[in-house]
């Protein structure tokens, strides 16, 4: 779930890191994103479901969650941007403070990194995420 560390290095601090696509309906989107924008996915597990990892050209540009479950009922499909911290707890306070709105709590994707997803002020929602380190470096 991290294009620039697919590249071998981490993000830097407040760049974007990634970008997912949240659906209700997986089969839709895929052929949605093929047959417009020539994009191609690899299913992956990851906690009981299969998250899409989605390619163009051969390089991976983001990923997508299909949506499933109560909570998510009345959620519209949308993109989620994820941005690289140096440190996604304290960054979470910092935001915090600053008014945003903690969606979902800092949690940990093994091998990958941990997140979170906050709603700005204004309104709009991201994702913070510290990547996991990498081996051998």
């Amino acid at each position: 779930m991290s294009n620039a560390n697919d590249r071998g290095a981490a993000p830097k601090h407040g760049a974007v890191c990634w970008n997912e696509l949240n659906v209700h309906d997986v089969e839709r989107a895929k052929k949605f994103y093929s047959q417009t924008l020539g994009w191609s996915f690899e299913g992956t597990p990851m906690d009981g479901v299969t998250y899409w990892i989605i390619s163009s050209q051969g390089a991976r540009v983001g990923g997508m969650f299909e949506m499933k479950g109560p909570e998510f009922e009345g959620v519209p499909e949308h993109w989620l941007t994820y941005i690289g911290v140096d440190d996604v707890d304290a960054r979470l306070e910092k935001a915090k403070a600053a008014g945003a709105t903690i969606c979902k709590d800092a949690f940990e994707i093994p091998g990958v990194g941990r997140m979170a997803v906050l709603q700005q002020p204004g309104g709009a929602f991201v994702a913070w995420m510290t990547p996991a380190p990498r081996p051998n470096g």
